[in-house]
Protein backbone atom coordinates (compact mmCIF):
# COMPACT_ATOMS: atom_id res chain seq x y z
CA UNK A 1 0.00 0.00 0.00
CA UNK A 2 1.50 3.42 -0.97
CA UNK A 3 1.83 6.02 1.62
CA UNK A 4 -0.21 8.74 1.75
CA UNK A 5 -1.84 11.75 3.77
CA UNK A 6 -4.47 13.87 3.82
CA UNK A 7 -2.62 16.51 1.00
CA UNK A 8 0.21 14.54 -0.13
CA UNK A 9 0.79 11.41 -2.10
CA UNK A 10 4.26 9.39 -1.80
CA UNK A 11 5.74 7.73 -4.68
CA UNK A 12 9.13 6.01 -5.89
CA UNK A 13 11.62 8.45 -8.48
CA UNK A 14 11.37 7.41 -11.56
CA UNK A 15 13.98 8.66 -14.30
CA UNK A 16 11.08 11.10 -15.45
CA UNK A 17 12.24 12.46 -11.79
CA UNK A 18 15.66 14.30 -13.00
CA UNK A 19 14.43 17.70 -13.60
CA UNK A 20 12.50 17.79 -10.47
CA UNK A 21 15.04 16.15 -8.44
CA UNK A 22 17.81 18.51 -9.90
CA UNK A 23 16.14 21.41 -9.45
CA UNK A 24 15.52 20.79 -5.62
CA UNK A 25 19.17 20.18 -5.40
CA UNK A 26 20.78 23.21 -6.74
CA UNK A 27 18.50 25.31 -4.79
CA UNK A 28 20.98 26.80 -2.29
CA UNK A 29 17.88 27.05 0.69
CA UNK A 30 17.24 23.27 -0.03
CA UNK A 31 20.26 22.28 0.33
CA UNK A 32 21.61 24.42 3.27
CA UNK A 33 21.19 21.46 5.92
CA UNK A 34 21.59 18.72 3.67
CA UNK A 35 25.06 17.31 4.14
CA UNK A 36 27.83 19.92 3.45
CA UNK A 37 25.09 22.35 2.65
CA UNK A 38 26.72 22.12 -0.62
CA UNK A 39 24.10 22.30 -4.32
CA UNK A 40 24.52 19.44 -6.73
CA UNK A 41 24.77 19.92 -10.61
CA UNK A 42 22.96 17.84 -13.31
CA UNK A 43 25.72 15.49 -12.82
CA UNK A 44 25.12 15.21 -8.90
CA UNK A 45 21.78 14.97 -9.11
CA UNK A 46 22.24 11.76 -11.34
CA UNK A 47 24.31 9.90 -9.16
CA UNK A 48 22.03 11.10 -5.79
CA UNK A 49 19.19 9.48 -8.45
CA UNK A 50 20.93 6.22 -8.30
CA UNK A 51 21.69 6.32 -4.64
CA UNK A 52 17.88 6.62 -3.78
CA UNK A 53 17.34 3.38 -6.42
CA UNK A 54 19.32 1.33 -4.21
CA UNK A 55 17.75 2.68 -1.27
CA UNK A 56 15.03 0.68 -2.68
CA UNK A 57 16.62 -2.35 -2.84
CA UNK A 58 16.61 -2.57 1.43
CA UNK A 59 12.60 -2.83 1.31
CA UNK A 60 9.72 -2.03 -0.74
CA UNK A 61 8.77 0.82 2.48
CA UNK A 62 12.26 1.91 1.81
CA UNK A 63 13.83 4.92 0.39
CA UNK A 64 12.92 8.33 -0.23
CA UNK A 65 9.65 9.13 -2.37
CA UNK A 66 8.53 11.83 -4.79
CA UNK A 67 5.92 14.03 -2.53
CA UNK A 68 3.05 14.63 -5.04
CA UNK A 69 0.31 17.47 -4.07
CA UNK A 70 -3.19 15.12 -4.13
CA UNK A 71 -5.21 18.59 -5.35
CA UNK A 72 -3.01 19.02 -8.48
CA UNK A 73 -0.51 16.59 -8.46
CA UNK A 74 2.34 18.76 -8.30
CA UNK A 75 6.02 17.42 -6.60
CA UNK A 76 6.37 19.76 -3.99
CA UNK A 77 9.47 17.74 -2.38
CA UNK A 78 10.37 14.24 -1.05
CA UNK A 79 10.02 12.07 2.02
CA UNK A 80 10.94 8.22 2.91
CA UNK A 81 12.02 5.89 5.52
CA UNK A 82 15.79 5.70 4.58
CA UNK A 83 18.45 3.05 5.89
CA UNK A 84 21.43 4.90 8.07
CA UNK A 85 23.90 3.80 10.06
CA UNK A 86 24.51 5.59 13.30
CA UNK A 87 28.02 4.99 16.12
CA UNK A 88 27.92 1.18 14.09
CA UNK A 89 23.62 0.75 14.93
CA UNK A 90 21.61 -0.01 11.95
CA UNK A 91 18.38 2.92 12.04
CA UNK A 92 15.55 4.46 9.94
CA UNK A 93 15.42 7.59 9.39
CA UNK A 94 12.35 10.09 8.52
CA UNK A 95 13.55 12.33 5.71
CA UNK A 96 11.88 15.03 4.28
CA UNK A 97 12.53 17.96 2.16
CA UNK A 98 10.40 20.27 0.65
CA UNK A 99 11.13 22.53 -2.62
CA UNK A 100 11.36 26.48 -1.26
CA UNK A 101 7.84 27.58 -2.55
CA UNK A 102 6.01 24.87 -0.52
CA UNK A 103 7.95 25.43 2.92
CA UNK A 104 5.64 26.71 5.65
CA UNK A 105 2.56 25.04 4.77
CA UNK A 106 2.85 22.02 6.93
CA UNK A 107 3.79 19.76 3.98
CA UNK A 108 6.70 18.78 5.60
CA UNK A 109 4.56 17.96 9.41
CA UNK A 110 2.19 16.33 7.02
CA UNK A 111 4.80 14.21 5.49
CA UNK A 112 6.71 13.59 8.72
CA UNK A 113 3.82 12.17 10.58
CA UNK A 114 2.37 9.68 7.68
CA UNK A 115 6.32 8.17 7.85
CA UNK A 116 5.93 7.65 11.44
CA UNK A 117 2.23 6.16 11.38
CA UNK A 118 3.62 3.61 8.27
CA UNK A 119 6.59 2.97 9.90
CA UNK A 120 5.05 2.23 13.52
CA UNK A 121 2.10 0.49 11.88
CA UNK A 122 3.00 -1.26 8.79
CA UNK A 123 6.95 -1.97 9.07
CA UNK A 124 6.81 -2.66 12.93
CA UNK A 125 9.54 0.00 13.96
CA UNK A 126 9.82 0.76 17.42
CA UNK A 127 12.52 3.27 16.91
CA UNK A 128 12.56 5.80 13.88
CA UNK A 129 14.85 8.66 14.00
CA UNK A 130 15.40 12.22 11.94
CA UNK A 131 19.32 13.32 11.67
CA UNK A 132 18.73 17.16 11.59
CA UNK A 133 21.74 20.15 11.64
CA UNK A 134 21.24 22.11 14.94
CA UNK A 135 20.67 25.36 12.79
CA UNK A 136 17.88 23.59 11.11
CA UNK A 137 14.80 24.56 13.73
CA UNK A 138 11.81 23.95 11.27
CA UNK A 139 12.72 20.66 11.12
CA UNK A 140 13.36 20.16 14.53
CA UNK A 141 10.40 21.70 15.38
CA UNK A 142 8.48 19.25 13.01
CA UNK A 143 10.69 16.15 14.54
CA UNK A 144 9.11 17.48 18.14
CA UNK A 145 5.57 17.88 16.92
CA UNK A 146 5.89 14.02 15.66
CA UNK A 147 6.97 12.65 19.00
CA UNK A 148 10.68 12.55 18.43
CA UNK A 149 13.10 13.80 21.22
CA UNK A 150 16.99 14.77 21.52
CA UNK A 151 18.63 11.46 21.49
CA UNK A 152 21.55 12.72 21.17
CA UNK A 153 23.92 15.00 19.06
CA UNK A 154 26.71 13.57 16.97
CA UNK A 155 29.30 14.44 14.31
CA UNK A 156 28.29 13.13 10.50
CA UNK A 157 30.56 13.96 7.76
CA UNK A 158 32.45 16.69 9.12
CA UNK A 159 28.86 18.51 10.39
CA UNK A 160 27.37 18.44 13.83
CA UNK A 161 24.09 16.14 13.72
CA UNK A 162 21.27 16.48 16.34
CA UNK A 163 19.71 12.47 16.57
CA UNK A 164 15.85 12.66 17.18
CA UNK A 165 13.94 9.72 18.07
CA UNK A 166 11.00 8.14 19.08
CA UNK A 167 10.37 4.53 20.35
CA UNK A 168 6.77 2.87 20.70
Amino acid sequence: MAIQSERLLFRRYEDADLDFLAALVADPQVMRFIGNGQTRDRAGAEAFLQRIYQMYDKGEDMGLQVLVRRADKISIGHAGLVPQTVGGVEETEIGYWLARDFWGQGYAFEAALALRTHGEGKLHKTRLISLIQPGNTASRRIASKVGMTLDQEIKRGGQDVCVYSTSR
